[in-house]
């Protein structure tokens, strides 16, 4: 059990897990600052004057805890959407090329020296049936 948990290891993709992890951490860091320091304002400069509250509405207007920032799920929607987009087009679309080269690598298995000898054998017999 040891044995294969070690190959586990040794195999290469728990390192590039764990690289993925930390660069999809990092890039999830600049996705929200980006959108925290200028999609935000531009999302709350159309919620109206009141620049501290943004895009949304209080539900009881006497108090502002009980304010809905309508804002903020816009802001979150697009982190979404942009991390998303650089996930799948940074790692699952060349991951699947990737698959897709070594399937068609493994198709091509060479073969073996029986089925060549063979094949030789039968090319021989026909040209010497040949006038």
């Amino acid at each position: 059990m040891l044995k294969g948990f070690r190959e586990f290891l040794l195999r290469g993709n728990v390192v590039d897990l764990a690289v993925a992890v930390v660069i999809g951490t990092a890039f999830v860091a600049i996705v929200t600052a980006f959108t925290e320091s200028i999609i935000q304002p531009l999302i709350n400069a159309v919620g109206g004057s009141d620049a501290t509250q943004g895009l949304g509405f209080r539900v009881l207007p006497d108090n502002p805890a009980t304010f809905v920032d309508i804002g903020n799920i816009v802001n979150a929607a697009i982190n979404f959407v942009v991390i998303a987009a650089v996930v799948y087009f940074l790692i699952v679309v060349p991951v699947k090329r990737i698959q897709e080269r070594r399937r068609k690598g493994e198709e091509l298995v060479a073969p073996t020296e029986a089925e060549l000898l063979t094949e030789i054998r039968d090319l021989l017999r026909e040209q010497a049936a040949k006038p």
